[in-house]
């Protein structure tokens, strides 16, 4: 099915099943541990073996000794295995860093071998009698001083690196009105709750490995490609997924090293990368320097907004795409964007959840508040004068008359500009809204003057967006003679809901309740899906499930000998003409098989697709040791239907989470003189727990947007998380008038500017 023109009635927008608050169908497995995770297949891959990977001890250079005789003659080791003995080894594309290093050394806790036991303990013991000596050279380590050496990429993942419409230093020069402030943000990991996680099995050639991953026909490809196997023959299995963020879009080295160590003692080995791995090994958010400029007229009309972002990552990496959303947030005739990347060896700089705009609005709507400040409005206000409901970086085109006339000429009016409309924009509706319900109203505008005992009180808002992607997805869908339904497709489940949702889907497009649905996930030998990355999966994959319901629904209505446009699915049953047939009966003769992928193009490509959120915070800040603690968030979002409130709500609250230690704990420190992230753990990379979030609320703008998909719902999970720390920040500073620029806020960067004890 190609969806190429606006969305009509369908019957989807019955929203009997769809739409209504819906309890995980996974949740009784996992809460009562039977949903098996990728570490947990014990039946199905009898008699494993256990792989302890051991990550190299230095961030560049050569291994000049690996002496593995120790280690194999240990009690209970089956095999060991290094770059000397693994066989050949190719690097797929979206790899930046080989998978399985040596002698050669690209990053710290690179993984140099695996060493495979009859028990975990014992293969753990082993590992520790590798005798390892390296040649270490001196690598780059430090964002700040490798500045000035960065480069233009070309790209970034969200288009060109650098952007220019009209004239953004003369604008910005002659504005009544300028900011022109420094941001930073640092280094942040996943640390999601499952580490990465892998069990192989090779049998007659072929590999199947039960792992952890967000997007199973990545992982399928990019195995074959490391190991040098066809497609064919390689399986992958991820029916359950403990959480990823983005790192586990990628092939990691627990993949690699199972695989390497399955082939070698040849049974299935089980590795999982112990927590310090799951940090330097996996990806990470990258640093950012980021350089916001924005002038404005005293009425607060922004005239030239300028946003330049330095990041580093590995040789052949990418930055981070903290500019995109300044390219599309606020209006302003003349405007620049600049992205630059320095050579750093660090571990794999890649996505975390809303990559660019997570990093990219912590720095923008800081800026929007101090400007806000500077002209005297309210920061609500300010942000709704300079709303847009076009997108403001697009040049201008030449016109017929003048060939040499250029977006640098003059800015964007209406009659020079390509004109490319959102499909849907309620961001001023949701500051509106936001600010009555939160009770904006009451915050005091000086900095400072809130206090209750000895806390002070601070409220802050951000806008946020982050863009709604279509991506291909496939499903196939079996009626059998009991009336169930089955739906099959890779999509993954990594904690989001895409099995509830999956089978509202079914269940509204066939007609029957959502206990009649059958959904299998995550498996590579079902048809390939959007998978779980970029805010996608929710709306693309049930996209893919409607279309192929649309084809079974056209084989039950021939089978039934009715007229498919005139059947109506409910109740269980099939109606047309007077008419009433089960919808069982349609597969008495044998189960009903149809298949189907949804594509995407036309009135997709014609539009700016995207999501929109306001998010409101009050804080309390210690007088006196400025310890920081939430009090109440709110988010007003605007993301098209949406399909399962209940589990919307909760990506969410949970993106508002992390929204909260990205502004207040989190960050990766890096050790500049050995290249290592120094709190690589739980207990010293501090995340937000359940006492550190207190009263959460989040209301949800149904429209359904037709230009995005025939179920006309959008993304919402990265949503939540764009621009949370910039409120937070935000709020710090109206309690304490301590504007701080250098993410996380922590205590001592609030302790000069706190009132003075009596």
């Amino acid at each position: 099915m190609k969806f190429e023109t606006a969305a009509t009635t369908n019957p989807i927008d019955q929203l009997k099943v769809v739409g209504r608050p819906t309890n995980r169908t996974d949740g009784p497995l996992k809460t009562t541990g039977r949903a098996p995770y990728a570490y947990e297949h014990q039946v199905a891959a009898p008699n494993q073996a256990y792989g302890y990977v051991v990550g190299s001890a230095i961030a560049k250079g050569r291994i000049t000794k690996l002496d593995v005789s120790r280690a194999e003659e240990a009690p209970g080791v089956i095999a060991v295995v290094t770059a000397s003995n693994a066989g050949p080894l190719k690097k797929a594309n979206r790899n930046t860093a080989t998978l399985f290093g040596g002698p050669k050394i690209e990053h710290y806790h690179q993984a140099i071998a695996v060493v495979v036991a009859e028990t975990f303990e014992q293969a753990r013991a082993a590992a520790g009698l590798l005798q390892i000596e390296y040649a270490r050279e001196q690598g780059k380590f430090d964002l700040e001083a490798s500045r000035a050496s960065a480069t233009d990429p070309k790209k970034i993942t969200a288009g060109a690196s650098d952007t220019s419409v009209g004239d953004f230093e003369g604008a910005f020069a002659k504005a009544a009105v300028k900011l022109d402030a420094t941001y930073t943000t640092p280094d942040q990991s996943h640390v999601m709750m499952e580490p990465p996680a892998t069990i192989a099995t090779w049998e007659d050639g072929n590999l199947t490995v039960r792992t952890s991953h967000q997007m199973v026909d990545w992982a399928r490809s990019d195995l074959a490609t490391t190991l040098g196997l066809e497609k064919e023959q390689v399986r992958v299995i991820t029916p359950y997924v403990g959480g990823g963020f983005g790192a586990k879009l990628f092939l990691r080295a627990d993949v690699i090293a199972a695989a390497l160590g399955a082939r070698a003692a040849k049974r299935p080995v089980k590795v999982a990368l112990q927590r310090p791995l799951s940090v330097n090994n996996l990806v990470h958010r990258p640093a950012t320097i980021q350089r916001i400029r924005i002038g404005a007229e005293r009425s607060g009309k922004i005239t030239a907004i300028g946003h330049e972002s330095w990041s580093g990552d590995l040789p052949n990496g990418k930055p981070d795409g903290a500019v995109h959303q300044t390219r599309l947030l606020y209006a302003g005739a003349d405007r620049m964007t600049r992205t630059r990347l320095a050579i750093l060896d660090l571990p794999e700089a890649n996505a975390m959840r809303a990559p660019g705009e997570a990093t990219g609005l912590m720095a923008l709507e800081i800026a929007m508040d101090e400007m806000a400040e500077k002209l005297g409005l309210d920061p609500v206000e300010f942000r709704i004068i300079n709303d847009t409901q076009v997108v403001p970086d697009v040049p201008a085109e030449p016109s017929s008359d003048d060939p040499q006339a250029r977006s640098d000429s003059g800015g964007t009016d209406e009659h020079s500009a390509k004109e490319l409309r959102f499909s849907q924009r309620h961001l001023v509706e949701c500051l509106r809204t936001g600010a009555e319900k939160f009770g904006w109203s009451k915050r005091n505008k000086i900095p400072g003057q809130m206090r209750e005992g000895d806390w002070l009180i601070g409220h802050g808002v951000a806008g946020a967006i982050r863009g709604n992607k279509q991506m291909k997805s496939a499903a196939r869908v079996r009626l059998d003679r009991g009336g169930v339904v089955t739906v099959e497709t890779d999509m993954t489940d990594i904690g989001t809901g895409s099995y509830t949702i999956i089978a509202q889907t079914a269940a509204e497009m066939m007609g029957i309740p959502i206990d009649k649905v059958v959904v299998r996930l995550g498996d590579s030998a079902f048809p390939v899906s959007a998978g779980s990355g970029g805010q996608w999966g929710g709306n693309c994959s049930t996209s893919g499930v409607y279309a192929a319901c649309v084809k079974l629904r056209e084989a039950v209505a021939q089978k039934l000998g009715f007229n498919v446009t005139d059947a109506a699915f409910e109740d269980g049953q099939v109606r047309a003409s007077g008419r009433a047939l089960p919808l069982a009966q349609a597969a008495r003769d044998g189960e009903l098989v149809a298949e189907d992928v949804i594509e995407f193009g036309g009135v997709t490509e014609e539009s700016e697709q995207a999501t929109f959120a306001a998010h409101f915070v009050e804080v309390a800040v210690d007088a006196f040791t400025g310890e920081t603690r939430i009090r109440r968030m709110l988010s007003v979002c605007d993301c098209g239907r949406i399909l399962n409130p209940k589990s919307a709500r909760s990506q969410v609250i949970g993106g508002m989470s992390m929204g909260v230690g990205a502004a207040l704990t989190e960050e990766l420190a890096v050790d500049k003189r050995f290249g290592f992230f120094v709190n690589h753990d739980l207990a010293s990379y501090e995340v937000p727990v359940h006492a550190d979030i207190p009263h959460q609320e989040v209301i949800f703008f149904g429209d359904a947007d037709p230009m995005s998909s025939p179920m006309k719902a959008k993304g919402v999970a990265e949503l939540g998380i764009s621009g949370v720390a910039a409120a937070v920040a935000n709020a710090v500073y109206n309690a304490v008038g301590v504007r701080v620029r250098e993410y996380p806020l922590t205590m001592d960067k609030l302790l000069a500017g706190l009132p003075q004890i009596a």
